[in-house]
């Protein structure tokens, strides 16, 4: 199942009653199989699913939030334009959030990509690397500037782009680097900002799956050059569509609302009429309201899911072939996803396919998220157009396809992962627990799962 649908087939009330320490659920505390109840056996071998009813809710609207968003529709002002004070208000709001120097509402987070893009200078025929890890717009934004997208492998430990494999991508034609805080886990920095200065490459930090998640006490999207933020509907900060563009440069933010408002000046980017290139990448007013009613909502929650996912890694960490991630020195993430690794070898021969639907009959969501969709269609559709066939040579273009073979780390990672909704991690204690009850039911049954098919 894809990232946006499973996120939205969650649900369940959000409590903080479980804020108390773990207590680890061991294979030695449970009933072994072979003298399990038919009730203690999964529920796709005739059992009870160890969890019944919903999950929370996604995206959740509040009523008090009704009277700023009809007084923007009564204004009868919409769009960004002159006086567009809440859109204004809301980017003010966001940079100190962050602690950036300025913020640009955009109108997605593939907007916020594509023009940070292009304000740093990436053109036709220039690299940029990128995780493999990510979702596609991390890859479709690189390929609108007609530029390649090229990969440093995923470190299967982190799940993130791994340092140590960047300095072998470089080449002539790189421009810049993206590093993607996946499922809001802070990237390792300090080694990709020493290599881009060192090389004299931009940094554009994909953080869309990342508001407030923080590197060594700096958050994520202020310590590039640019960093790009997406309100979609999934996100924990939704607004239905939006993105934001952040920096400590301000001169680079207006460059970056030039560029998103038709070309128009902005700030310190003056000039006469429509005097640079530019697209209509603007976020509405509606948006902006909606957005700047849920601050207070996003930092409870945000503490909310961290606290659980510290009490789900120290149980799931004493479960044999569950392999929770590991953060970087510093790092404290968001959990856009609550992601862990899957050995099938641990749960008797078990698939990670037949697990997923396993633990669904437990009534636990989860998803496989992202495949090595470099071999879904999108790049050989690229590489094989006309445009970038006059871009690139026939051989870089053979080499650059043989090259996504090599990516052991990235194959690894994607035929392992396992994946909650952050609505999981809002459920009280008590459900919250489902979870390692219901992955070490199976593993106690495996082999008989596997079997079963």
């Amino acid at each position: 199942m894809k990232r946006r649908p499973f996120i939205r087939t969650a649900a369940a009330a959000a409590g903080t009653s479980w804020l108390r320490r773990a207590v680890p659920i061991t294979a030695a505390s449970l009933t072994p199989a072979a003298h399990a109840t038919n009730a203690d056996r999964p529920a796709l071998l005739g059992g009870k699913p160890v969890h019944r009813g919903a999950w929370a809710r996604w995206p959740v609207w509040q009523e008090e939030w009704t009277q700023r968003i009809l007084d923007v529709y009564r204004s009868g002002k919409w769009f960004r334009g002159p006086g567009d004070g809440v859109i204004a208000e809301f980017e003010e709001a966001y940079a100190r959030l962050l602690g950036a120097a300025k913020c640009l509402a955009t109108a997605s987070g593939t907007t916020a990509l594509m023009t940070s893009l292009h304000v740093l200078g990436v053109d036709a025929g220039d690299e940029v690397i990128v995780s493999p890890f990510t979702f596609i717009a991390s890859y479709n934004a690189i390929l609108s500037a007609r530029a390649l997208p090229v990969f440093a492998d995923t470190d299967p430990a982190t799940l993130n782009l791994d340092p140590a494999t960047i300095e072998s991508r470089i080449n002539d034609r790189t421009r810049a680097i993206m590093p993607v805080h996946i499922f809001g886990m802070p990237c390792d920095m300090d080694p990709i900002l020493e290599i881009a200065r060192r090389r004299g490459l931009a940094v554009v930090e994909d953080a869309c799956q990342a508001w407030l998640a923080e590197y060594r006490g700096r958050m994520c999207g202020t310590l590039g050059d640019l960093g790009c933020f997406s309100f979609q509907e999934s996100k924990h900060l939704p607004a239905g569509e939006g993105g934001a563009i952040v920096s400590q440069r301000p001169e680079l933010i207006d460059r970056c609302n030039s560029y998103h408002n038709c070309g128009r000046a902005a700030g310190s980017n003056q000039g006469r009429g429509f005097f640079t290139r530019g697209l209509n990448f603007r976020m509405t007013r509606m948006q902006a309201a909606l957005l700047l009613c849920q601050f207070d909502k996003l930092r409870r929650e945000t503490e909310l899911r961290r606290a659980a996912a510290d009490h789900l890694t120290a149980q799931l960490r004493h479960i044999p072939g569950i392999t929770t991630v590991r953060l970087p020195e510093g790092a404290r993430p968001v959990w856009h996803l609550y992601a862990f690794r899957y050995n099938a070898e641990e749960f008797g021969g078990l698939s990670r396919d037949q697990f997923l639907k396993a633990l669904s009959a437990e009534g636990v969501p989860a998803s496989a998220v992202y495949a090595e969709q470099y071999f879904d269609g999108l790049l050989d559709e690229a590489i094989h157009s006309r445009g970038f066939r006059r871009l690139w040579s026939e051989q870089r273009l053979r080499e650059y396809r043989d090259h996504l073979h090599t990516l052991k780390g990235n194959r690894q990672t994607c035929a392992t992962v396992v994946a909650l909704p952050q609505t999981v991690l809002l459920a009280d204690r008590a459900q919250l627990d489902h979870v390692p009850a219901a992955i070490e039911k199976l593993r106690r049954f495996g082999a008989e799962l596997a079997k079963a098919g």
